[in-house]
């Protein structure tokens, strides 16, 4: 057993840096109602590069190294917005324990958010997932993992981080490994399951290292939507988009940059694509937040999610809808709620629970986490980690989509919306209220009311 590091962190996100390192010259995002021949010219004209663009979204990212670029792009009228790329760090300091490092042993006892769900209930109606696409927006994915390989669409996965393809990442965690593992990790009688263990992950790489640029995000939720546009014409577009991070920005801060977001969001909307956010780590109500908002959790038209988790369940409680210690909130603000796990434990007792074939020993705090496949070190394809954020909740509220999707192939980006809300369980106020939205993401009531 490794250490515990007990850092689940609250950030809030002032201090930017400028994109530079990425590319030889400085980065900038632009807008426009299309991106045509007239938006690239002005680019050119204006001493730019186009890097990449998205005709219908009408969005581009461009580089330059002309030090006015910016101003002399914009004095046409061939832009609505532009700004200079920013890097941010997207996925917050987790609460983090690389434990358990099984061999041929299920370790589904130790899913506590699959019950909470109702998540066998689902399976054993049939619903998996299959033939759902899910794009996981993030950093690397261990695509040789052992619960993830038969899920993952390598030729279709991609990058948009200079030099690191998408089954790349820095240390041994991984933060898009556990994501995915929560979504689709393999029914296999090996480690964990995800929520619908038939759906197919594409990985889309747009931070490294948990940061990333604002231009990297969007360029990848454009891709995910309309792969063709990126010259992937052999790639089916998402159903999903999963977007396990979030920064805090006052609202006039980087405004351009935040409203490119929401409009890269709206786009995928228009394809009939789903996008479910983390809420945020830091406990603001963003419903009475005031000059703070929480992007991409706020961008367009896309889903918010809270985090929930046990308090004691290594020690019998089944509490897991109780609201999580870290998560962000807030009434008009977060669409739903899922397990996203807490480290509000107190103490360092030891607790011994069982997994399908023997038992695994940890602080009983470890346990209130959610397990999910995780990088390991060395040429292992078999590490499990434990860890805590509306991160891991995104992507239990993106599996049950899945299932929703799988179970009705042809069902609407609105019907689908519709059905995970009204299918999700009422908790806290009755009715709709600040934290669970509009409740908490049922599996079995999803795929068979």
């Amino acid at each position: 057993m490794r250490n515990a590091t007990k850092l689940l962190g609250l950030v809030l996100v002032l201090a930017l840096t400028p994109v530079a390192a990425a590319w030889a010259d400085p980065s900038y995002v632009l807008t426009a109602p299309n991106w045509g021949a007239k938006q690239t010219a002005a680019v050119q004209l204006a001493g730019g590069v186009v890097l990449y663009s998205h005709g219908q979204a009408g969005i581009g990212i461009v580089t330059s190294s002309a030090p006015d670029f910016l101003s002399r792009a914009m004095a046409g009228n061939a832009f609505q917005t532009g700004e200079q790329d920013v890097s941010v760090q997207w996925t917050q300091p987790s609460l983090v324990e690389d434990a358990i490092t099984p061999s041929n042993e299920t370790l589904f006892p130790l899913q506590w958010n699959m019950q909470a769900m109702e998540a066998p209930a689902a399976w054993a109606a049939g619903c998996t997932g299959k033939g759902v696409r899910v794009a996981v927006i993030d950093g690397g994915i261990r695509n040789t993992h052992v619960d993830l390989a038969a899920r993952m669409d390598n030729a279709c996965s991609t990058s948009f981080v200079p030099g690191f393809p998408f089954n790349s990442d820095t240390g041994t965690f991984w933060h898009g490994t556990h994501v995915a593992g929560i979504i689709a990790a393999s029914d296999n009688n090996i480690g964990t399951i995800g929520v619908a263990p038939e759906a197919t992950i594409i990985g889309v790489k747009a931070l490294h290292g948990s940061s990333g640029s604002f231009g990297a995000v969007i360029s990848a939720i454009l891709y995910a939507a309309d792969p063709a546009s990126f010259g992937a014409g052999g790639c089916a577009r998402a159903d999903i988009i999963n977007l396990s991070e979030g920064v805090v920005f006052p609202k006039n801060h980087n405004g351009s940059l935040v409203a490119a977001l929401a409009k890269a969001v709206n786009f995928a909307a228009s394809q009939g694509v789903l996008v479910l956010s983390a809420a945020g780590n830091e406990g603001i109500d963003f419903g009475q937040a005031g000059n703070l908002v929480c992007v991409p959790g706020d961008s367009g038209s896309g889903l918010a999610v809270s985090a929930t988790a046990p308090l004691g369940f290594a020690l019998g409680a089944t509490n897991f809808r109780r609201p999580a210690s870290y998560s962000s909130y807030g009434e008009g603000y977060v669409t739903v709620a899922g397990p996203g796990g807490d480290n509000a434990l107190h103490g360092s007792a030891l607790c011994t629970l069982p997994t399908a074939t023997g038992t695994t020993t940890q602080p009983c705090w470890v346990f209130d986490l959610v397990l999910s496949t995780c990088r390991g070190s060395g040429a292992s394809n078999t590490s499990y980690c434990f860890s805590a954020g509306t991160s891991m909740a995104t992507p239990a509220a993106a599996g049950v989509a899945a299932l929703i999707k799988g179970r009705f192939p042809g069902i609407s980006l609105g019907a689908l919306k519709a059905r995970l809300l009204q299918s999700a369980d009422d908790e806290g106020k009755v009715g709709h209220d600040e934290f669970y939205g509009h409740g908490f993401v049922n599996a079995r009531r999803a795929c068979t009311q």
